[in-house]
């Protein structure tokens, strides 16, 4: 099956994206939905009620860890300094055996340590991350919100008792992709290719409120395949800029691909970097996942049929962070 890769009803001016970023910017905006204290953006959308709903989607049991690895052999390579995980030992079995720990009767240990940037492998991107013309989430001034102390004001620390609820797959790979259910580099994923994978996968399927919605795209597959290549930051599938009124009025708590980026690489504006973080981020207050790794839940889901599940995925609580890796699982 094959779709266009820009939707026909969202034309977009390629040569203006000052004015197409602006223009979505207002239309889309949450700014004080939930007040102007606000800490939590679009998380406000899953309610109690709706992760109570979620629980009852648990059926099997059966549960799939959606983290890639964080080790020396992840993608990145450098790109505004950030490194794969470096990870030391600080104890080992050799120094037990060694018996110079200092500890009395026998007992010995091991311990370690981890340096790693907080979005160098599976993780959420806080409120603090992208600013829009000095404006934070909000519409709070980005230099009184984010200081070399951290974030002062949304921290991603406020976020970690809220992301556990109802978790959605939406295999665009697998629906429009090749054979192999792998979408090409700069496929643009627009609204027409959501709703046609929703048709596709069938009930269940459906996305609303408070969803946390995960989308793949193939491009991990490939990578695993062939090799890092460029993932990190170069061409890849992804959400178009103008699938930014889906993910207003679907009211989605949270959405994550398989991607560095989660939108379509190149950009589709000349001259432009992530568009549509600039209006997802502080003007939708929408929490937005990268480098997921969904293919093993992906599979269970072709198998049997359901593409709903319930999902946790909770941010470390470091404090003042504008992001934080996590190990996402989802339970069938």
């Amino acid at each position: 099956m094959t779709l266009a890769s820009t939707s026909p009803e969202t034309p977009l001016d390629r040569t203006d994206p000052e004015g197409e970023i602006a223009k979505a910017a207002a239309q889309y905006s949450n700014w004080g939905r939930w007040g102007a204290d606000d800490v939590l953006g679009t998380l406000n959308f899953l309610t109690s009620d709706a992760r109570a709903a979620a629980g009852r989607l648990i059926r099997t049991g059966r549960s799939f860890s959606l983290a890639q690895s964080f080790d020396m052999n992840g993608p990145q390579k450098g790109w505004r300094r950030r490194t794969n995980p470096v990870h030391t030992m600080l104890d080992t079995g050799t120094d037990a055996a060694a018996g110079n720990q200092g500890f009395p009767h026998g007992i010995g240990g091991a311990d370690d340590v981890i340096a790693m940037p907080l979005q160098c492998s599976t993780q959420w991107d806080g409120l603090g991350h992208i600013f829009d013309h000095g404006r934070a989430w909000n519409g709070r001034d980005a230099a009184a919100t984010v200081t070399s102390d951290g974030d002062r004001v949304t921290g991603i620390e406020h976020m970690a008792a809220h992301v556990a609820g109802r978790g959605v797959l939406l295999d665009v790979g697998r629906v429009l992709g090749d054979e192999r259910g792998e979408l090409p580099d700069g496929f643009a994923i627009t609204e027409d290719h959501l709703r046609a994978t929703i048709d596709a996968q069938g009930a269940g399927s459906g996305v609303g409120r408070g969803d946390i919605v995960l989308v793949r795209t193939g491009q991990l597959s490939r990578a695993r395949r062939e090799g890092w290549g460029d993932y990190a930051g170069g061409p890849a599938p992804g959400l178009s800029f103008t699938a930014a009124g889906w993910l207003h009025r679907t009211e989605i708590a949270a959405i994550a691909t398989d991607t560095w980026g989660f939108e379509v690489r190149p950009n589709e504006f000349e001259h432009s970097f992530q568009p549509l973080h600039q209006v997802a981020i502080p003007h939708l207050g929408l929490l937005i996942g990268e480098m997921w790794d969904p293919d093993a839940l992906a599979a269970d889901c072709a198998a049997d049929g359901v593409h709903e599940f319930f999902l946790t995925a909770a941010p470390l609580p470091i404090t003042g962070a504008v992001g934080s890796p996590i190990n996402p699982v989802a339970v069938k």
